[in-house]
Order: C-alpha cells, then structure tokens, then sequence
C-alpha cells in the first residue's frame, strides 16, 4: 500500500518550482559555486557574494494537485507535502515568539543556482536560509535505494523534505546560525543539529493522519501504517554517517561525523513522532545524542 494523502485532497500550487537550464555545477563558474555552496552547508559561513550574478534557468510553478497526483507524481507529492508542514508549523510556532515565514521549493535536475551557490544532483536535499528554499533532485531517492539500500515509499520521501523543512524552522528560530557548524563528531553541533531537524520531522509525521486541510476539510495523510514508518525510519537510518562510510567501505569514524550515525537519525525521528513537542527535540540540550 502506497497511498499516502487522503482522498478528496486537493492542494493548491505555486509554492514548488521545477528548474531547468540551469548553471552547469561540474565546470567552470559551477565549481566555484559547488564550494561555495559545500562551504555554507557544512560550517554556516556565507560566500554567495562571490559568485556575482547566476541564472536559475527556466521556472515553472507547480500547479494544484489533486490527492491521486501527490500520491504517484514525485513533484506533486513534494508541492503537497510543504503545504501539509505549512498547516503543521503554523499553530505549532505560534505558541513560541517565532511566527511561520513560509519556504519555497525548487526541483531540479542536473544542476541549479540558489541563494547558497550551485547545487548539484550530487549535493542531495538541502535546505538554504539565503533564498528559504529548499532544494531537491527527485533522483536522489533512486540514489538512497539502489546505493544505500533503502526501503523507499511516499512517506519515506516526505520524510526527507520534512527534514529540510525542520531547517527552515530551526532557521527561523536563530538554531541554525547559533549553533557551531564547524565541527565533526557523534556530539557535535553539526550532529545535533540534524538530529533536531530528524526530530521535527517526526513531530509532523506524527500529527499529519490527524490534522485536516482548512480548504477542503480532510485530513492530509491517511493513517500512516507500519510498513510505511518503516520504510522512513530505514531511510533516516540508511543516510546515517556510519551506514554511509560503511556502504562506501571505509572506516567508521565518528569523529568525522557531521549527520550522525544511524541508530542517532532512528531514535530522534521517533521521539519527535511519539513525543510531539519542541522541548522533547532540544537536541542541544541532551546531555548524549
């Protein structure tokens, strides 16, 4: 069963993008941009200013989708799922003295331009708080099963941009550029901060089968199944770093680590799924990961 938004939803457009033409990441002007790019993602520190000027290509908003299309169109299903995490950060931040500014999204293929320099295929999902958007190769979940081995599925996939997501809000609340992303390590700040982003994922998986779409009065997942909190949790574990340095057979070092390991990525996704609260992700404030 792969089904995963309810029937009758109906999800408006014109927050997604889809790109193409853009920059060439692997040569010339793009490699400067992938490390400029690398650089940004891995300590925090912003170098877009040197890439001067840099077309995006041609964009194409990504219109209503149906309920039918989310569940079988990748893009769709993208567009669907950041309007679902809109309706769930909303009330959620309300309660805090941080007010929802809402993302973009950007699907590209190959190679594309953002507001942290050029991304490609290679980079994976991302999320850049320059231009607040999220970025995505839909090739990349082709990535994950057949190197990685992971199981795959719908709600594995909205998983990974409820993540990026979690960026935006840890964006928003000053977590991101607070935190020291310049080390390594299973108790870094790097490790906790995408351990925090793992766990406010759960939290929205963990309320989307109940929350209902204000514009059509469904909920927006339908009873989320064993099988497909499986297939998320095997995802989140498959991108742990030691399954990574394991898979690409070198030496599991948790000193090198900057995503944390695979046990870290499970466990945190699920306190955020049983737990459902802000204070219970405070991943800076555990005393072990």
């Amino acid at each position: 069963m792969r089904v995963t938004f309810s029937d009758g939803g109906n999800f408006e457009g014109g927050r997604v993008s889809r790109r193409s033409g853009g920059r060439t990441a692997a040569v010339g002007g793009g490699a400067i941009g992938l490390v400029v790019l690398a650089v940004y993602l891995f300590t925090g520190t912003d170098l877009s200013p040197l890439l001067g000027g840099g077309g995006t290509g041609t964009q194409e908003k990504v219109g209503t989708c149906s309920a039918e299309e989310a569940n079988t169109d990748p893009t769709c299903r993208f567009s669907a799922t950041v309007q679902s995490l809109d309706a769930y950060w909303e009330p959620t931040l309300a309660g805090t003295a941080t007010p929802l500014v809402r993302p973009e999204g950007a699907v590209f293929e190959e190679a594309t331009s953002t507001g942290c320099g050029d991304a490609s295929a290679s980079t994976g999902p991302f999320y850049c708080p320059v231009d607040t958007t999220i970025y995505l190769d839909l090739g990349f979940f082709t990535l994950l099963q057949e190197q990685f081995g992971a199981q795959g599925g719908p709600l594995a996939e909205m998983y990974v941009y409820a993540h990026e997501y979690g960026h935006h809000v840890q964006h928003l609340t000053g977590v991101l550029e607070s935190a020291d992303r310049t080390g390594t390590g299973a108790d870094s700040d790097s490790v906790r901060i995408e351990l925090q982003a793992d766990c406010y994922a759960g939290m929205w998986a963990g309320d989307a089968a109940t929350r209902e779409d204000p514009d059509t009065g469904v909920t927006f997942l339908e009873p989320i199944t064993a099988e497909q909190l499986a297939q998320a949790i095997d995802t989140a574990e498959a991108i742990g770093d030691d399954h990574i340095q394991a898979g690409g057979g070198g030496t599991v070092d948790p000193d090198t680590w900057t995503h944390g390991s695979s046990e870290q990525r499970r466990r945190w996704f699920t306190v955020g799924y049983e737990q459902g609260s802000m204070d219970a992700c405070d991943t800076f404030a555990a005393a072990e990961l």
